[in-house]
């Protein structure tokens, strides 16, 4: 954890600029006609674009120009090893499906983590104008009207009463999908498609739980201070560490995550 406030804050003030940068160059690209490259193998989809490999380049360049020291983890290209205790994760389109199709449910995801430790995150929608961002200790939401508001979770200890939302039902495989609805049976909607907006969205007070699965480190990370800064808790289905990706469960009432996992356990 980083102690030093004036440090938290020139970095997250890079944040900002990577993320300014990566909508400058993503947002040509949208509702456009674009290839689309298949990055899977055996028949699967992982659909990726020039935008999404010209907007993490940029995003690059300028890491390694102001910190030369710093890792990178990006989904399109190769890692960085870290000269130290600050890496850099980075997803430039999360949800490149919906950017397919033309839908604004995507965004560009940016993380920093220190000596392993999600210490602050970056959500990004150059189309819309949205942005929410947070350090662990606090966590923010910019309309595109320059409006800031600080975001908050809100209170739902009762399954009965969440909403539980989820990005599509085939990313659960073997037993996932029948533990996923043993959740659902039990919660007053839900719904799917949203990617990296439904974890912004339950850090907004909206959502009450998110259950995915098959998710990247790149997927996660840069969500985690955003989540836990607005109250949130954020764990894989095991109750474990979920910076590392897989099946994640985040919930913003602390006792309506419990009892989530223990209705996903079964």
């Amino acid at each position: 954890m980083i102690t030093d406030v004036a440090v938290v804050s020139s970095l997250m003030d890079f944040a900002h600029k990577l993320a300014d940068r990566s909508g400058y160059v993503i947002h040509p690209y949208f509702r456009r006609s674009i290839a689309v490259d298949n990055k899977a193998e055996h028949g699967a989809f992982d659909p990726v674009t020039e935008a999404d490999r010209a907007a993490e380049a940029a995003m690059r360049e300028l890491i390694i120009a102001e910190y030369p020291d710093h890792g990178i983890l990006g989904e399109e290209f190769d890692n960085r090893e870290a000269n130290g205790p600050f890496s850099w994760t980075l997803d430039p389109i999360d949800g490149t499906r919906s950017f397919m199709i033309g839908l604004p449910a995507w965004g560009t995801l940016i993380g920093l983590s220190h000596n392993g430790e999600p210490t602050l995150g970056v959500m990004d929608q150059p189309h819309i104008g949205e942005r929410f961002w947070g350090t662990g200790t606090a966590a923010y939401y910019r309309h595109a009207s320059g409006e800031r508001s600080t975001l908050k979770t809100r209170a739902c200890p009762s399954l009965g009463d969440a909403i539980l939302a989820a990005t599509a039902p085939d990313m659960f495989k073997g037993n996932e999908e029948e533990r996923f609805a043993a959740l659902s049976a039990q919660v007053r909607m839900t719904r799917f498609g949203g990617d990296c907006y439904l974890y912004c969205l339950l850090a907004m007070g909206l959502i009450d739980i998110v259950a995915e699965a098959s998710l990247k480190p790149f997927d996660i990370a840069p969500l985690l201070p955003i989540i836990r800064a607005a109250g949130g808790v954020v764990t894989t289905w095991e109750g474990e560490d979920p910076s590392l990706g897989g099946r994640i469960l985040a919930a913003g009432d602390p006792a309506l995550h419990a009892k989530a996992l223990q209705a996903i356990a079964k």
